[in-house]
């Protein structure tokens, strides 16, 4: 097991990139780090942390994407292994990248955009 470099990305062009140990989520490695980001549940049922993959740099040994949309953006399956089930995120919006970074654990170095015009792409949790 080994770390991740995670590029955080934000609207405005600022970046902050944060190094994840394999026993902490991205929020978690950001919060010790000083990097802020939004957060509510903790839990993986609203989508106030909501972030979206858009580069995935390596895989570790996983590679099961489908490609079927023909999509070049990269799933959040690509990058990310979850501490629970992902309740707040519908496997289509996994399948566009989407990522909840509360409990979303790092597999791969990659970039992923944050921010609330992240959050307003995805809509309500469907727990809220």
């Amino acid at each position: 097991m080994t770390d991740h470099e995670i590029t955080l990305e934000w609207r405005d062009g600022r970046t902050e990139t944060v190094t994840v140990s394999p026993r902490e989520s991205v929020l978690e490695a950001a919060q010790r780090t000083g990097v802020r980001l939004p957060y509510d549940c903790r839990k993986g049922t609203c989508i106030t942390c909501v972030g979206q993959v858009l580069e995935v740099e390596g895989t570790d040994d996983d590679s099961d994407t489908d490609g079927a949309d023909g999509s070049a953006r990269p799933s959040s399956a690509d990058a990310f292994t979850y501490r629970r089930s992902p309740a707040a995120l519908t496997d289509d919006e996994q399948a566009d990248g989407y990522v909840l970074l509360c409990i979303a654990v790092p597999r791969a170095d990659c970039h992923v955009r944050v921010g609330p015009q992240v959050r307003s792409e995805v809509g309500d949790s469907p727990w809220s």
